[in-house]
């Protein structure tokens, strides 16, 4: 590893998040709700650090090479998460204590919603726009912004940060360079987070929580200006405006790409991924609909609106909530907590391990039923009208093992620190997830979790965020030989 050149961007990439800070700073002396100070510290604090480890390097110029690109990526989440605590931490309104600050610091930025904070309604403006703001950076992965950004300080090696930031199936390669192709990216992005704030603001709700809320439904993050999440407006027109942008933000951005520059949808419905996915959250909705209405737990209207809002909110991972969905009867909650698992489509911003892997392995699954029929036939896994190579196959088996095998020790480990089984599953599952709200002790929030319960769940979200491999690479003995 070239510790100067990591060095080096780690630098330029927190001097460059240390300007961050000064937005919800700004907005705080503009409503006088006296929480500027905090961030103009952080500001103060990450600016200075970050400079301090750039400029005695800046003129340093050697190759990122591709390891070089993991260590930045899983460095930077990290240090990221650590810097982007201090302004909660020093507001005293928040009291809250150094792992509570870092948990909910990287659950913004893992775009995860898991909240320690209680009393959302009475913060200041400041801090509120802040945790908004951090998912909307995370969403799309600081790093990818930074590629586009980093040529201009004459910093290479932008595809091993992006191959490091995006790993997994990936099914469309938009343009041959990653600095034009993280552009792209983030017009989309942008383009998706102004037309949801303008249909929230139409809708009804006022301008900051409409700006505040884009933030988190675009980036599928889950954080809200409320306790009440979503449900706080009481309004169907915004649960469904919410349900439309979660929907298009669990979609490969690849090919919200395809269909802007061919301008035809027909690039969605001719992927295999968009139309598996699209079914499965159907299903899911008729199915929790129809469990609702015939436990009579709601009539048909509020079933239907409530019932499809917590699934997609739920099954691409966002989190927000319009009903305390853990307390539902029967299989439900469970139900969606499993739905959680399969998540946003690869290239999007959703969380959980990704459609394409699921609709991979259930093509496996299906092929070795065939194959005990016909054992001599050669049968190849197609997505589409493509071949899938045994490679990719291999990947995915792994990943899914490595999955389910991190999901027990940590379930295990949280159980250890005194946690009932419901909660500890429903938490590890919710961070790993990315996703946020669980069952039992933790459906509301993670308040009640100690400092070593909160350090764990760190872990779960980072890896969850960088989809495991890229942070368990740096463990292995033959990433650190040359």
């Amino acid at each position: 590893m070239q510790v100067l050149v990591v060095l080096r961007i780690l630098g330029a990439l927190l001097s460059i998040f240390s300007v961050t800070m000064l937005v919800p700073g700004i907005v705080s002396l503009a409503y006088g709700d006296g929480s500027a100070k905090s961030f103009f510290i952080g500001f103060v604090v990450t600016l200075a650090i970050g400079l301090s480890a750039w400029l005695p390097l800046r003129n340093y110029h050697v190759g990122l090479k591709l390891r070089d690109g993991f260590v930045v990526v899983v460095m930077f989440w990290t240090v990221l998460g650590l810097f982007g605590a201090i302004p909660l931490y020093i507001d005293e309104r928040l009291n809250l204590t150094i792992a509570q600050s870092i948990f909910e610091s990287l659950s913004g930025f893992t775009t995860t919603g898991a909240t320690v904070i209680v009393g959302l309604d009475t913060l200041p403006q400041g801090i509120l726009l802040y945790r908004q703001l951090v998912q909307w950076l995370g969403g799309m992965g600081i790093i990818v912004l930074a590629v586009a950004i980093l040529p201009l300080l004459g910093i290479g090696g932008g595809m091993q940060l992006f191959r490091a930031e995006t790993p997994g199936p990936q099914k469309e390669k938009m343009t041959p360079r990653v600095a034009d192709t993280a552009k792209r990216l983030w017009y989309i992005y942008l383009g998706l987070t102004v037309a949801c704030a303008v249909s929230y603001k139409l809708a009804g709700m006022p301008m900051f929580d409409a700006i505040g809320h884009s933030f988190s439904t675009v980036a599928i993050g889950g954080f809200s200006t409320h306790d009440a999440s979503i449900g706080y407006y009481k309004s169907f027109t915004i649960e469904m405006i919410a349900v439309v942008f979660m929907l298009i933000s669990g979609v490969n951005f690849a090919l919200h790409y395809i269909a802007f520059r061919s301008k035809s949808l027909s690039s969605y419905f001719e992927d295999s991924e968009f139309r598996f996915y699209i079914s499965l959250l159907i299903l899911l909705s008729v199915i929790t609909v129809a469990y609702l209405y015939g436990t009579k737990t709601a009539g048909f209207s509020q079933s239907f609106f409530v019932g499809v809002f917590q699934v997609v909110s739920i099954a691409t991972t966002t989190g927000y909530t319009t009903a305390e969905y853990f307390n539902w009867p029967g299989f439900l909650p469970v139900l969606l907590l499993f739905a959680s698992f399969v998540g946003g489509c690869a290239g999007s911003t959703g969380g959980g391990m990704k459609v394409i892997r699921v609709l991979l392995l259930f093509k496996q699954g299906m092929r070795e039923l065939a194959r005990m029929v016909h054992p001599h036939a050669m049968l190849p896994v197609k997505v589409g009208r493509k071949t899938i190579p045994p490679r990719v196959i291999d990947a995915v088996w792994g990943f899914f093992a490595t999955y389910v095998l991190i999901l027990a020790m940590m379930l295990l480990l949280l159980m250890a620190t005194g946690l009932n089984q419901e909660t500890a599953f429903s938490a590890v599952v919710a961070c790993l997830n990315n996703l946020g709200p669980g069952l039992g002790d933790v459906g509301a929030n993670y308040s009640s979790l100690s400092g070593v319960q909160l350090s764990l769940l760190c872990v779960a979200m980072l890896l969850g965020r960088l989809e495991i491999f890229t942070l368990l690479v740096l463990l292995t003995p033959g990433f650190w030989r040359k």
